[in-house]
């Protein structure tokens, strides 16, 4: 949240600042060796395979998208941890009336929809919530507990990320791009702008990434009988998710995804 960190290397052209962001651009993804998934908004080498193509992304064309795309879907649709989290993220999600299809997407994002990442410069948790950020909405540490360990809380990191992306709708209303733009390089960055997505690689990557993740999460039909047919008989250990956002820094990833 706000300031973002860097996984692989980018390089940003001249004109990149002068070009209009695509939010819909393509979605790469391949698995590793490991069994980990790799989802990134650029094909950074030959292992990373077309997942989601601009809005035209149809669970139903499997084969469109080469044949990691079901494990791939997998890994975003059925991860132990979405799961898991998905009561406290319903709570929030009323709560601050942010769709929950936004917030399932910004957390997969930011964390990998894991509890134990942390970033070098300090955010932490699922919603990746900076504690300058959680002060200023009125979380203290205590003689118990420090900020950051009540950070690492997922239902208090869940709630301050909704109630951040509550205050960016009231601020950019029915602008969403600069929602996420915000969220990722702070509202002072978009202003500065004028109201424009900044023209920083990470941020512009950052927006592309959510709304396209977004979409997936959106109640679709058609998806649903798909991932029906995809999941059905399977059991699934999932492995950790990176997101690769050309210009952001690695996370400083907990040891293991908890897996229950």
């Amino acid at each position: 949240m706000q300031q973002r960190i860097q996984i692989s290397g980018f390089i940003l052209t001249l004109g990149l600042s002068l070009v209009p962001v695509d939010a819909h651009a393509n979605i790469y993804g391949y698995i590793d060796e490991q069994g980990a998934a790799h989802f990134a908004t650029e094909k950074i080498d030959a292992r990373y395979q077309l997942f989601m193509r601009g809005q035209q992304f149809n669970a139903a064309d499997s084969t469109a998208t080469g044949p990691a795309k079901p494990e791939l879907l997998r890994y975003l649709s059925k991860h132990p941890n979405l799961k898991k989290f998905e009561p406290l993220l319903k709570v929030a999600s009323n709560e601050f009336s942010i769709e929950l299809p936004l917030l399932k997407a910004i957390m997969a994002a930011e964390s990998g929809f894991d509890p134990g990442a942390v970033s070098p410069r300090g955010a932490i948790g699922l919603m990746q919530v900076m504690p300058a950020t959680a002060e200023r909405y009125g979380l203290q540490g205590d003689k118990n507990k420090t900020i950051e360990q009540k950070l690492a809380d997922p239902e208090i990191n869940i709630r301050l990320g909704a109630r951040y992306l509550r205050d960016l709708h009231r601020m950019f209303p029915n602008q969403q791009e600069l929602v996420l733009a915000s969220y990722n390089a702070g509202e002072g960055a978009v202003q500065q702008y004028r109201n424009k997505i900044p023209p920083y690689p990470e941020t512009r990557n950052y927006v592309q990434l959510v709304t396209q993740i977004y979409q997936l999460y959106q109640d679709r039909p058609a998806s649903r009988k798909v991932e029906a047919t995809i999941f059905a008989g399977s059991g699934y250990n999932a492995k950790r998710i990176y997101l690769t956002i050309p210009g952001r820094r690695n996370l400083l990833a907990s040891a293991a995804v908890p897996t229950e």
